[in-house]
Parts: C-alpha cells; sequence; structure tokens
C-alpha cells in the first residue's frame, strides 16, 4: 500500500479511536521508511497519546526540537549504546538523515556502540544489545547443565528400569 494511503489509513484510525491500529500502521511505515523523521514524529505523537514517554523520546530522539524529559526517559529505559542503536531502528548510512542534527545523534550512539562493544558496528549490523553479566551467566549456564544432566539421569533410569523389567 502506498505511503499516502497508509497515512490516510493512520488517521482515520486516529479519528476512530483506533489507537492501537495506528501504532501498528506507523511502526510498519518507519520500519519501511527509516529514514523518514516525519514518520517518527508521528509515532511518537502516538505514544504520547499513551502516556509513554521513554517511546515519545525513542521515536523523537533524532529531532532537534525533542522534549528533554522523554529523551531522558528513553536513554533510562534503554541505558546503553547497543540497546540505543537497537531501538533506534535505522538502517543505512548516516549521511541518509535529513538533518545534520539527527546524523550527529547517529553518529554519537554507533560511535559509542563500537567503543562499547570493542568493534566497528554499524546500521545494517546493529548489536543484539542483550545484557551481558559474568556472574548471572555463569549461573545460568550452570542451571541448564544441571538440567541436561537431571533430565540424562532420568531417561537412563527409566531405561535401566525397563530393560530389568523385560528380563524379569
Amino acid at each position: 500500500m502506498p505511503l499516502r494511503d497508509t497515512l490516510a489509513r493512520v488517521d482515520a484510525d486516529l479519528a476512530a479511536g483506533r489507537v492501537p491500529v495506528a501504532r501498528q500502521r506507523l511502526r510498519g511505515l518507519v520500519s519501511s521508511f527509516p529514514d523518514d523523521l516525519t514518520l517518527r514524529r508521528r509515532l511518537a505523537d502516538v505514544y504520547r497519546l499513551y502516556g509513554e514517554p521513554a517511546e515519545a523520546g525513542r521515536w523523537m530522539y533524532l529531532e532537534e526540537d525533542r522534549d528533554a524529559a522523554e529523551t531522558s526517559a528513553f536513554e533510562a529505559r534503554y541505558d546503553t549504546a547497543e540497546l540505543r542503536m537497537r531501538a533506534l531502528a535505522w538502517r543505512g548510512a548516516e549521511s541518509l538523515a535529513r538533518t545534520a542534527f539527527a546524523r550527529g545523534q547517529l553518529e554519537a550512539v554507533r560511535v559509542a556502540c563500537s567503543e562499547s562493544t570493542g568493534r566497528p558496528v554499524d546500521w545494517d549490523t546493529v548489536p543484539d544489545g542483550t545484557r551481558t553479566d559474568d556472574e548471572n551467566s555463569r549461573f545460568a549456564d550452570f542451571l541448564a547443565g544441571a538440567g541436561c544432566l537431571v533430565a540424562v539421569v532420568a531417561f537412563l533410569a527409566i531405561w535401566v528400569n525397563g530393560l530389568v523389567a523385560l528380563f524379569d
């Protein structure tokens, strides 16, 4: 569906009070047109209707006239460069951004992400943003291993019990 038609449906959805449908349409449009700051701004407006300052800040992050409280809420929710980079849902080169401010914001996030990961990253190969906490990872690995061990022991017990029953 052409962009203009989808935006007309967004307007109709909002007029009819179908805010979740309008939000989904706008999310799809931002995914298809990540460099269109107008779509990001409209999506931020919809999140304001929900009372979601972090999400409004997310979609206004590339705008110079963004609200400081929303930006802070976004940065608190997505508190690492990797998480922010993924949340911004940008694709392609930073030069695709239509304003110098947006290009600067994108570059700052990408550089911070590259520094934190210790390797160069770009917007087409965004890290997954998952947190790695060595102590929690080791404990989770231990639990997974213990669960596998219990499953193997249970299987062997059932198998041996079946053999014993077979030869009785």
